[in-house]
């Protein structure tokens, strides 16, 4: 993502896990149009409020699909132009 929360880049595995075509994806504001079910103070707020971020955690996903457990990687530099989002593992946790 850009730092306005535009996706820039989206993977190739990413878009086979999660069903979404690099079309749909790339273009448009994450938090709001892509991943709304991360557009909260768990992830989107950090973005927001951590300029320097590097963190990892067990997260669930519920948008578009039954509830999959991921782990999520989010990092951010105050000097870098984009931020990333990685999904490290799909069932990570259990529900």
């Amino acid at each position: 993502m850009d730092r306005a929360g535009t996706v820039r880049h989206y993977n190739h595995s990413e878009s086979a896990a999660s069903g979404l075509s690099p079309d749909r994806v790339v273009g448009r504001h994450f938090f709001t149009e892509v991943g709304p079910c991360m557009n909260n103070f768990m992830v989107a707020t950090r973005f927001e409020e951590e300029p320097d971020l590097d963190a990892t955690m067990d997260y669930v996903f519920t948008l578009r699909m039954r509830p999959v457990p991921v782990r999520i990687r989010m990092l951010s530099a105050p000097w870098a132009t984009h931020m990333y989002l990685a999904v490290t593992s799909y069932s990570a946790v259990p529900l």
